[in-house]
C-alpha cells in the first residue's frame, strides 16, 4: 500500500532548505531521547511503540466488547474530555457518512459524546433523546473524578439503570480507566463493568491507539485492525533508524520550528474535505497542550476550506504575516460525482460540465495555496491517498511522533500540561469544594 506524503518545498521561499537541513543533528538527538527515554516527560512515552505492541488478542477482545454494544444499543455515549474523546470522534467523523444521523435503518449504533462540556442544555437534550433509546456508555477517565466527565457519567449511569435495570445496565457500561486505582476503577470493580486500561505512561492526547480510541471506533463499525496497521507502518517510517530525508515526522518538526524562529507563530491546519473537521480539533489539542509552555509554542488553529475561505480567508490572505499553513489533502474521493450540463447556463458553470466535483475542489485547493504563498503564507502539505482507516492510522501517529520531536526541539516537555490545572483550582474554589476553603476565601476576596 501507499503511504501518506509530506511536502515542505513551498516553505522554502520563506526559510532556506539549508536552515531546515541544519536541524538534522538536533532532530536525531530528539529522536534518540524519545526512544531511549532520556528526555523530558519520559514517563509518558507509552504511545511511542504502542502500535507495534498491540496484539491480535487485544484487538479481538475490543471487537467482541464492541459487538455487545452494537447488538444491544441504538446509541452509545462516549464520556470523556480532551484526548479521552477527540481522537475517537476525529476518526469516526472522518469515516462516517456525512448524513448518518438521518439514517433510519442502521448497521451500527449512533455514537454521541458527553463529558466534554458542562452545558446544562446539552445534557438535558441528550438525556431527553435517550429516554426512548436503548443506549450504552463508554466512560473514559483515568481518575474518574475529572469534573466534566464525572458529572455526565453520574447523570447517564443513573438514567441507564432506571430505564434498563441495574442487572442489564452493568453489561452496557464499559470503563476505560486506570489499571489499579481511582474512582472509576473502584466503581467498575464494585458493579462488574467490562474494563480496559489506560496505561500510566500514555497521556490522554496520545491515547487514540489505545482502547480510548479503538473501542469507540469499533462500536461505530470501523476496522480498527487497519487503523492499527497504518500506525504500525508510520511508526516504522518515523523510527530511530530512518534518515532525516525519509522521515516525515522529522522534517515536519524541523520546518515548523524554523518557521517559528522567523516569526511564524500561528500554524493553521487546513482541510478541503469537510469530514476532517475533528482531525483539526484533535490536532489542536495535541500541539497546543504539548508545546504551549514557558511562554513558547506555535498557536495551533484549524480551518475548513473552502467554507472558511469565505470568512477567515480574508485574514489569512492579508492579515498579520505571523502564520503558516499545513494542508491535509485527500488524493482520491471515495465516490464520483460529475457536474452536469445546463441548457440555459444561467449560472455560467457549463465550463465545468463533465468534470468531477473533486476536480473543482482540487483546483480550489491549488489556487488557494498559490494565493496564500503569494500573500506571504508558507504552505506545507500532507497527502493521503484516500480517506480510510489505514491512512488515518498513519496520519495520527505521524502527528504524535512529530509532536514529540518538535517539543524537544523547542525545549519544552511535550508530555505534561501543568497549565490545565489553573482553571480547575479556581472552579473548585468558587464551587466551595471541600479541601479548598483557603482558596475559596482568597478568590471571593478578589471578587
Amino acid at each position: 500500500m501507499k503511504n501518506i506524503k509530506l511536502s515542505i518545498e513551498k516553505a522554502f521561499g520563506f526559510v532556506s532548505e539549508q536552515n531546515v537541513d541544519a536541524y538534522k543533528t538536533q532532530i536525531a538527538t530528539a529522536n534518540a531521547a524519545l526512544h531511549n527515554g532520556t528526555g523530558k516527560g519520559n514517563v509518558f512515552l507509552g504511545w511511542l511503540n504502542l502500535p507495534s505492541s498491540i496484539d491480535i488478542t487485544h484487538l479481538s477482545d475490543i471487537e467482541n466488547t464492541a459487538k455487545i454494544l452494537r447488538d444491544n444499543c441504538e446509541v452509545v455515549v462516549v464520556i470523556g474530555i480532551g484526548g479521552s474523546y477527540l481522537g475517537a470522534k476525529a476518526v469516526i467523523d472522518a469515516l462516517s457518512n456525512s448524513f448518518d444521523w438521518l439514517q433510519t435503518v442502521r448497521k451500527s449504533p449512533v455514537v454521541v459524546y458527553a463529558g466534554q462540556n458542562i452545558g446544562e442544555d446539552y445534557l438535558y437534550e441528550l438525556q431527553e433523546m435517550l429516554k426512548t433509546k436503548k443506549f450504552g456508555l463508554i466512560s473514559i477517565s483515568k481518575s474518574g473524578t475529572t469534573t466534566e466527565p464525572a458529572l455526565a457519567f453520574r447523570l447517564l449511569k443513573t438514567q441507564l439503570e432506571e430505564q434498563q435495570g441495574k442487572a442489564v445496565a452493568k453489561n452496557l457500561i464499559v470503563a476505560v480507566t486506570d489499571k489499579a486505582r481511582g474512582a472509576l476503577r473502584t466503581l467498575a470493580v464494585q458493579e462488574g463493568y467490562k474494563t480496559y486500561v489506560i496505561e500510566d505512561n500514555i497521556g490522554g492526547r496520545y491515547s487514540v491507539l489505545s482502547p480510548v480510541g479503538l473501542l469507540p471506533m469499533a462500536v461505530a463499525g470501523f476496522d480498527i485492525r487497519q487503523f492499527v496497521d497504518g500506525a504500525v507502518k508510520m511508526e516504522k517510517i518515523c523510527g530511530l533508524e530512518t534518515s532525516f530525508e525519509e522521515n516525515p515526522a522529522a522534517q515536519y518538526a524541523a520546518v515548523r520550528n524554523e518557521l517559528y524562529k522567523i516569526g511564524k507563530k500561528i500554524e493553521i491546519l487546513v482541510n478541503f474535505h469537510p469530514k476532517l473537521h475533528f482531525i483539526g480539533e484533535w490536532w489542536k489539542q495535541l500541539y497546543g497542550e504539548s508545546e504551549g509552555k514557558e511562554n513558547k509554542g506555535i498557536f495551533p488553529a484549524a480551518v475548513d476550506f473552502s467554507s472558511d475561505l469565505h470568512s477567515m480567508g480574508q485574514w489569512i490572505q492579508e492579515g498579520e504575516r505571523s502564520i503558516f499553513e499545513t494542508v491535509i489533502s485527500i488524493n482520491e474521493s471515495n465516490y464520483i460525482k460529475v457536474f452536469p450540463t445546463s441548457e440555459d447556463n444561467l449560472d455560467g458553470l457549463n465550463f465545468l460540465a463533465g468534470k468531477r466535483v473533486d476536480q473543482v475542489n482540487k483546483m480550489a485547493e491549488l489556487g488557494t495555496m498559490i494565493a496564500h504563498i503569494d500573500g506571504g503564507v508558507p504552505n506545507l502539505k500532507i497527502e493521503l491517498p484516500c480517506l480510510n482507516e489505514y491512512y488515518l492510522g498513519q496520519l495520527l501517529y505521524f502527528f504524535e511522533k512529530a509532536c514529540g520531536l518538535s517539543g524537544y526541539v523547542l525545549g519544552v516537555n511535550p508530555f505534561d500540561q501543568p497549565g490545565v490545572e489553573a482553571y480547575k483550582k479556581n472552579m473548585f474554589a468558587l464551587l466551595e469544594k471541600p479541601g479548598f476553603e483557603a482558596e475559596t476565601k482568597a478568590i471571593k476576596a478578589r471578587l
